[in-house]
């Protein structure tokens, strides 16, 4: 039997209506799509200029180099290794070596998110251009100062400046002229009361790199237990030198901390030739900059130093070692004129003066690390 017309429609019309209802039915409880917000990148977070931290439980780092990748990619890679060896340390300070034309500033930053992400106490930095390190295609190379949660060094430390040599001949071997350093450096560790084998790290500043296992002889023979570190400083210096740093445990602490000079070595102004410095506690001054050429200038800038040292450990902090990297050889001419005005000078800081290849602005003079020796808390 046929149905009739007006019933078939009205089938037809409700069969409809619960199709579309059935259609409409799942976007019923959907909400309409949100664009996506923007994602907002967070600036890296400022680095101190000083870091705190204890004789007794300082230890001494060099990452190994490489020479895969851009300068990104191997800060990354030094970052990592510096974390394995110092494991649960805190680190305090780290002094960056880079070679090549990266940008420094990136470094700078690259540490800052480093430490941030790991959830680590930021560290001061020591930011230098050099000419070269010595592997093909490396360009940074990282040194450190670290607080382990155990006692290390009892008694303290020597903090030994660079001793070395020089000659006019910029194509003169650098390997003799590091054993005449080696040489220097034993007998200020005399100096301290040390042996070659409480050598802790050297760092070697060289005018060339040709040639390095003459140098790794002389100064690896001699401290078979130090961490060593070898630079080049300029891409073309005027003259062959080399000249090594030290630092030391020490069997007996002084009574009070010595800034003194060896028997049988050369001293000038404004500088003395070992720190030795027993259960105390350590300011870490990472470099700051002198923006200008001027004496006033270089005069601000260790100002500056002072300053952030005093924020970090006190006022009346005694400097025990000072570095100088000036950008040519009339600012290191200038700093050493300088530098018996700067700190006490019947007793000056360790340290020394290194030409370097370049600095973290374009508009800076020199840069100036520093160890002071924090006021007692007696």
């Amino acid at each position: 039997m046929r149905l009739p017309s007006q019933l078939l429609l009205r089938k037809w019309t409700v069969a409809a209506f619960f199709c579309g209802a059935l259609l409409v039915w799942p976007a019923l409880g959907q909400k309409e799509p949100k664009e996506p917000e923007t994602e907002v990148l967070l600036l890296p977070r400022e680095l101190p200029m000083a870091v705190a931290g204890d004789t007794s439980r300082l230890s001494f780092q060099v990452t190994p180099l490489s020479g895969k990748g851009l300068l990104s990619q191997q800060v990354r890679d030094a970052l990592k290794s510096l974390e394995s060896q110092t494991r649960n340390a805190v680190i305090l300070r780290i002094r960056a070596f880079v070679a090549g034309r990266g940008d420094l500033r990136r470094v700078r930053d690259m540490v800052s998110e480093s430490f941030t992400s790991s959830r680590r106490p930021l560290p001061a930095l020591s930011l230098v251009q050099v000419g070269a390190l010595p592997l093909a295609g490396a360009q940074i190379v990282l040194e450190a100062e670290s607080s382990s949660a155990r006692d290390v060094n009892p008694n303290g430390l020597a903090f030994i400046s660079a001793q070395g040599a020089a000659s006019p001949d910029p194509l003169a071997a650098p390997g003799p002229l590091t054993g005449q350093a080696a040489a220097a450096l034993r007998r200020t560790l005399t100096r301290a009361g040390s042996q070659p084998q409480d050598v802790l790290r050297v760092t070697c500043y060289l005018s060339s790199l040709d040639n390095l296992a003459a140098s790794r002889t002389a100064i690896e023979t001699q401290f078979p237990r130090a961490t060593v570190n070898y630079v080049q400083m300029q891409r073309s210096p005027a003259a062959s030198s080399a000249a090594c740093e030290a630092v030391a445990r020490i069997h007996a602490p002084p009574p009070q901390p010595l800034l003194v000079n060896a028997d049988g070595l050369q001293a000038e102004p404004g500088v003395s030739h070992l720190a030795v410095i027993g259960p105390s506690r350590l300011a870490f001054a990472g470099t700051q900059l002198s923006f200008g050429y001027g004496e006033a200038d270089a005069r601000l800038a260790v100002a500056r130093l002072q300053n952030s040292i005093a924020q970090a450990v006190g006022e009346g902090s005694v400097i025990a070692m000072a570095r100088y990297y000036p950008l040519s050889s009339g600012i290191a001419a200038q700093l050493r004129q300088l530098r018996p005005e700067f700190f006490a000078a019947a007793a000056p800081p360790a340290g020394g003066v290194f030409l370097c290849e370049g600095l973290g602005s374009l508009d800076a003079g020199f840069a100036v690390d520093a160890v002071a020796i924090a006021p007692s808390r007696h």
